[in-house]
C-alpha cells in the first residue's frame, strides 16, 4: 500500500504525492499449508527420476512460498555434483573454516542449490565452498534443493550469498557465463540478460581480468559504470566489442602505471596512487548527468595518462585523494 499526502504548489492546484512504504505483513505469497498442497507437475517427477537413477534420495517436493514455484530437497551422491563451469574460483581460507565449523557441529544444516547440468549430474550456482567442505571431510552425499529450472544456474550473482564477491571474481563469473550463454542463446542479445550479468562495466572488466588477473578494476569501475550499457547486439557480436573495449583499458593500465612510476620516483607512497591518478584524469568527473560513451571517455583519459605530469603533484593532493585502495 502507498500513503497519499495532498499539498498546494503556488499556482493554487492540489497535487498528490505517494509515500512509498513496505508490504503489508503476512500479504504476499503462499500460507504454510498451502506450500505442501497440490500435486507436483511433470518436471518435478523427471526430476525426481533422474534424481534416483543418478543414486540419490528424493526427500520431498514443496512449493517456494514467496512465488510458488516447485523445489525438490534430496540427497544427492556428492561425486556427481559440481559448480557451474563459469563460477569463481574456490577460496581455501574459506572452504578450510566452513569444514571446521561442520566436523566440529557433526551436521550439515545448509542444503546447496542445484540443477540438472547440460550433461547430466548436477551443477551447484550456490553452495560450491559448502560441497568442497564437505567432500574434504570424506562427505558421500549432500542434501540439495533441486530446482526444476536450469536457467536458474545462470541467477548466480542474485543467488550466491555465502560468501560476498569482491569486483574480480563477479566480473570473471559474468564473463564466463556469457561465454556460456553465448553458446547456448547466440541468437539473442547481450540486453537480454541483464539480470544475470548484473552491470555491463562487469563484461568488459571480466575480459581485462582473463588478460591479466592482476588488473586493478576497482580503480575504473567508477567511470566504467558511467560508460557502460548493455548492448543490444547479439551475445557472440558483443562479447567480441567487451573484448575490444577491454584492450582500450588495458592500454589505459599501461599509461596509468607509467604515471604511478613517476609518481612513487618522485618518493610518493601510497596505496591509492593508482586510484589518484585515474580520477586525476577523468575527463567526467565534473561532469554531471548526460549520457557518456565509452570509446572518446576512454580515449581522453589514455591521451592525459600519457601528457600526466608528476611534477605538479602536491603531497597534500594524494592525501586528500584517499579512498578504498584498488582490489
Amino acid at each position: 500500500m502507498a500513503a497519499e499526502k495532498k499539498d498546494t504548489t503556488r499556482g493554487g492546484k492540489t497535487r498528490t504525492r505517494r509515500k512509498k512504504t513496505g508490504a503489508a505483513p503476512a500479504s504476499r505469497g503462499l500460507t504454510a499449508a498451502q506450500v505442501a498442497a497440490g500435486s507436483p507437475p511433470t518436471k518435478v517427477d523427471a526430476l525426481r527420476g533422474a534424481i534416483e537413477e543418478d543414486g540419490g534420495s528424493f526427500l520431498g517436493a514443496y512449493r517456494d512460498p514467496v512465488g510458488g514455484h516447485w523445489h525438490v530437497l534430496a540427497a544427492l551422491p556428492i561425486a556427481k555434483v559440481a559448480p557451474t563451469p563459469f563460477q569463481r574460483d574456490l577460496s581455501e581460507a574459506h572452504v578450510e573454516r566452513l569444514a571446521g565449523v561442520i566436523d566440529k557441529l557433526d551436521r550439515f544444516v545448509d542444503p546447496i542449490v542445484a540443477v540438472r547440468g547440460t550433461e547430466g549430474g548436477w551443477w551447484t550456482p550456490n553452495g560450491n565452498h559448502r560441497l568442497a567442505a564437505v567432500r574434504g571431510l570424506g562427505g558421500r552425499s549432500i542434501i540439495a534443493l533441486v530446482l526444476p529450472d536450469p536457467e536458474v544456474a545462470f541467477k548466480i550473482l542474485a543467488l550466491n550469498t555465502e560468501k560476498a564477491h569482491n569486483i574480480r571474481e563477479k566480473a570473471l563469473e559474468v564473463i564466463r557465463m556469457a561465454r556460456a550463454l553465448a553458446a547456448a542463446h547466440g541468437a539473442r542479445p547481450e540486453s537480454d540478460f541483464a539480470l544475470e550479468f548484473e552491470e555491463p562495466a562487469l563484461l568488459t572488466l571480466g575480459c581485462c581480468y582473463e588478460r591479466n588477473g592482476r588488473f586493478a578494476g576497482g580503480a575504473y569501475n567508477p567511470v566504467l559504470r558511467r560508460v557502460e550499457h548493455f548492448l543490444g547486439a547479439k551475445l557472440p557480436l558483443a562479447l567480441a566489442e567487451r573484448a575490444a573495449r577491454a584492450e582500450k583499458l588495458l592500454v589505459l593500465d599501461e599509461a596509468v602505471a607509467e604515471a604511478v612510476k613517476e609518481l612513487k620516483g618522485r618518493g610518493f607512497e601510497s596505496p591509492y596512487l593508482k586510484a589518484f591518478v585515474v580520477a586525476r584524469i577523468n575527463p567526467l568527473r565534473f561532469q554531471r548527468g548526460g549520457s557518456p560513451e565509452f570509446d572518446p571517455t576512454i580515449e581522453k583519459m589514455i591521451a592525459a595518462a600519457r601528457r600526466f605530469d608528476a611534477t605538479k603533484v602536491k603531497a597534500d593532493q594524494v592525501a586528500a585523494a584517499a579512498g578504498a585502495p584498488t582490489d
